[in-house]
């Protein structure tokens, strides 16, 4: 063959050779783009670790996720430290996951713990002198007690595809995965790549799945029971929630063993779907009577915990909201 042979395998040695750098260009340049776009905030990205990285730190997963927070004790905190922390979540594994410096310390306390917040003593004066089950959230003095936005980040996992796989992916060089959903959305990641130029060398798809605790995941939140409150928790069926035409009938409609039930029940409502309970039951909030989905958001684990502290509770009830998020995903809220 006159040597084409071996000329045909160099050529297609360095066609692989700089379709890697090219994928490894565009995967810094997304991982800046997004960094840009929602650092600090509730974003936490998963990539493929640097050899440098210690294993403990993949869960043997090859992956590492980082974040950067916002608020501004964590800040200085890692300003303080000089280099990047690494530590797990402040709170048992599987519990409602923490707002405020207190449920550190409902969790933890009785461990070898530090918390930074100049408040926690306030805070925990304040609550003890007298706000009661029905102080709101928001009526901490100062913002800094409690985290804004109130629940997880979003996790999304930047992985690039191997380059036999480049060929038939229409033109394709990786994926954004959401592997738990969060503060930032979908559509939101999506418009980061556009604005940066690199939408047409991902796709951003939902990847959230839900495994057993043996299962070593890329990203945190993944098991089946997590961010559970250790009272029970179900959820009313649609068709039993707010009904204008059944309200004035929920006298008739509950039997006595109902009403048992409610009143050693907590109700967490949500733009007051299951207010025609609210009498009835030991203790009631809604997270948002106006339903709005960000409010409602940023206070459903400090909610979560509140409703474990109501004494004689045996367990919660929250509406089945599947009809509202399912309008929410569509305008993506």
């Amino acid at each position: 063959d006159n040597g084409k042979g071996a000329n045909n395998s160099q050529e297609e040695s360095e066609t692989a050779t700089q379709q890697l750098l090219r994928q490894q260009k565009i995967e810094k340049k997304a991982l800046t783009s997004l960094t840009q776009s929602f650092f600090p905030g509730p974003l936490t990205l998963v990539a493929k670790a640097h050899p440098t990285i210690p294993q403990i730190l993949m869960a043997n997963t090859g992956y590492v996720a980082c974040r950067s927070p916002s608020h501004v004790i964590a800040r200085a905190l890692i300003d303080a430290a000089g280099v990047p922390i690494a530590a797990p979540s402040a709170n048992k594994f599987g519990h409602v996951s923490p707002t405020r410096a207190e449920h550190v310390m409902d969790d933890l306390g009785g461990e070898d713990v530090w918390v930074v917040d100049p408040l926690l003593g306030c805070l925990e004066r304040e609550r003890k002198e007298g706000n009661g089950n029905n102080a709101g959230v928001d009526e901490v003095g100062d913002n800094n007690a409690v985290c804004q936005v109130g629940v997880e980040s979003t996790v999304a996992k930047i992985e690039m595809y191997r380059h036999d796989a480049t060929e038939i992916s229409g033109g394709l060089l990786g994926s954004v995965s959401v592997l738990r959903h969060g503060a930032i959305s979908s559509r939101s990641i999506q418009e980061a790549l556009e604005k940066a130029g690199l939408a047409q060398y991902f796709i951003v798809s939902d990847a959230v799945r839900y495994t057993s605790e043996e299962v070593n995941n890329v990203a945190p939140g993944q098991t089946v029971k997590h961010y559970s409150p250790n009272v029970p928790c179900f959820m009313i069926a649609s068709e039993r929630q707010r009904d204008r035409t059944l309200h004035e009938q929920v006298e008739q409609q509950l039997t006595q063993e109902e009403r048992d039930i409610l009143s050693q029940s907590v109700i967490i409502d949500y733009s007051q779907q299951l207010s025609r309970y609210k009498e009835h039951s030991l203790a009631y909030r809604d997270l948002s009577p106006e339903g709005n989905a960000s409010k409602a958001a940023s206070q459903i684990f400090d909610t979560l915990r509140w409703s474990e502290s109501i004494r004689g509770a045996n367990r919660v009830y929250v509406p089945d909201l599947s009809g509202i998020a399912e309008s929410a995903n569509n305008s993506d809220q």
